[in-house]
């Protein structure tokens, strides 16, 4: 095979951290999950989308915002959404400033499920991956993660820096 180049091969640091990252990435959101159901009665991601409903101006997000903000596709949001809707938590409504786009706003009833989940919730983040870092991990984690976000998706990075406004 003509032009065809010999493949950049991991170090073993770089396995070595590869496999390491691999086996967070998909043990980690398993174990989130699980606590988040048995202890509050709601998966990670109805979590995620109540939460960052909890935290934006007026408890409200347009949809496609709150679509990247959780990492899942409209059609995904939309039944969870429905889902949630359905116990009051959340409700959507065509967007006040541009009718073209609808937002998800978090019902008092949303914001209580929030508030009765995130101490638990918090608890099993922090046991998790917070008490075993030191104070300069922490800021080293948040970089070396929006570094990696910002090569996987350019344009939808998540979380977002700090001078970017929520919406």
């Amino acid at each position: 095979m003509e032009g065809r180049s010999e493949p950049r091969w991991l170090s073993p640091d770089e396995r070595d951290a590869w496999m390491a990252l691999s086996w967070l990435m998909i043990k980690l959101p398993g174990e989130i999950d699980t606590r988040l159901q048995r202890d509050s009665g709601i998966s990670f991601f109805e979590y995620l989308v109540l939460a960052s409903l909890s935290m934006s101006p007026g408890r409200r997000m347009r949809m496609s915002d709150l679509a990247q903000y959780v990492n899942g596709s409209l059609s995904r949001l939309s039944n969870v959404v429905k889902r949630l809707e359905e116990r009051d938590w959340i409700f959507r409504e065509p967007c006040a400033r541009n009718g073209r786009f609808i937002e998800a706003t978090l019902t008092d009833a949303g914001m209580a499920v929030v508030e009765r989940a995130a101490p638990d919730h918090v608890e099993t983040v922090r046991r998790f991956v917070f008490d075993a870092l030191r104070p300069d991990q922490v800021t080293a984690l948040r970089d070396i993660g929006r570094q990696i976000a910002a090569q996987v998706d350019p344009l939808h990075s998540w979380p977002p820096s700090a001078q970017e406004p929520v919406r």
